[in-house]
């Protein structure tokens, strides 16, 4: 890297450093995550002040120093102004900083990380119905997961590589999913019923289920989820949110069953990835605060 560099970079978070001067840590699509001073950004009339806020995108000049590079240059390209005018979509946007600053290395392109960030901070600036935001949340997380290659499995057991699928016949029908194995688990083995027939099956029987609980004993189940949700967790990986007519077979639906499903899975998701990156959500906890969740 030359002693003077461009790069075009995302702010994520931001500190005061000196008497007039803040400590930006930036996303750019070339180098990944970057730490740089602006100077004097927290002077009244500084050109770097409204540069250097939270989710601002900007074209930089950056000349390395010592120890803390420093910009030089900042010329705005995109902001999200929808953010900033209500709190939920704010603290929202600051939940998904905050993963993509345990996800993001440094000194290599992120590309795709860069962009990803950008597309579900414009979801979030454009969601018109606040309650969504669990389900706009779980996405998001999904997405970033699975770019980083530690997405959970979500359509196979983690202990038996079985195929699950949404099971609508029985109102009780849930699967486990456990942090430890990366997914869902299938918790059908431990309820085998009885065998009347020949004694080698009943001794199958014992030995698989004496297998799949010392299974769980070493993967412990995290929590357990019904078909509608599991139906949504499967369907995350796509574009856009599933689609009403993926759930309209699921018993008793309802806006308040669909919209207590998407809260579980956003917290499973963020207990998921706290888990694996060893660093909590801060902003989590205010989110619920927000929409007074009970969980």
């Amino acid at each position: 890297m030359n002693q003077t560099y461009k790069a075009t970079g995302i702010n994520l978070k931001g500190m005061p450093l000196g008497e007039t001067d803040r400590l930006v840590t930036i996303l750019t699509a070339e180098f990944g995550l970057l730490s740089a001073i602006a100077p004097g950004a927290r002077k009244y009339k500084s050109r770097l002040r409204g540069r250097s806020e939270l989710f601002v995108i900007n074209e930089l000049l950056i000349v390395k120093g010592r120890s803390l590079d420093k910009i030089i240059q900042a010329d705005t390209i995109y902001t999200y102004p929808g953010l900033s005018q209500e709190l939920g979509k704010l603290t929202a946007a600051q939940y998904l900083a905050e993963l993509v600053l345990s996800l993001a290395l440094s000194e290599q392109s992120q590309i795709e990380l860069y962009e990803l960030l950008k597309e579900h901070l414009r979801r979030i600036e454009q969601l018109n119905n606040q309650l969504n935001i669990y389900a706009y949340l779980a996405q998001a997380v999904f997405h970033f997961l699975a770019l980083a290659g530690i997405a959970p499995q979500v359509y196979t057991c983690c202990l038996t590589q079985k195929l699950l699928l949404p099971n609508f016949a029985y109102s009780n029908w849930q699967v486990g999913f456990s942090f430890l194995s990366g997914g869902i688990v299938d918790l059908s083995p431990l309820n085998l019923p009885q065998q009347n027939g020949a004694k080698k099956s009943h001794n199958n029987n014992i030995i698989n289920l004496k297998t799949h609980n010392n299974n769980y004993l070493t993967n412990p189940i995290n929590y357990k989820i019904n078909g509608l949700e599991l139906t949504l967790i499967q369907n995350l990986s796509g574009e856009s949110l599933p689609t009403r007519e993926l759930i309209n077979n699921y018993p008793s639906f309802s806006v308040d069953s669909l919209n207590l499903a998407w809260i579980r899975i956003e917290r499973i998701l963020r207990e998921y990835a706290e888990y694996h990156l060893g660093s909590s959500i801060r902003s989590a906890s205010l989110i619920d605060e927000l929409y007074l969740v009970e969980f």
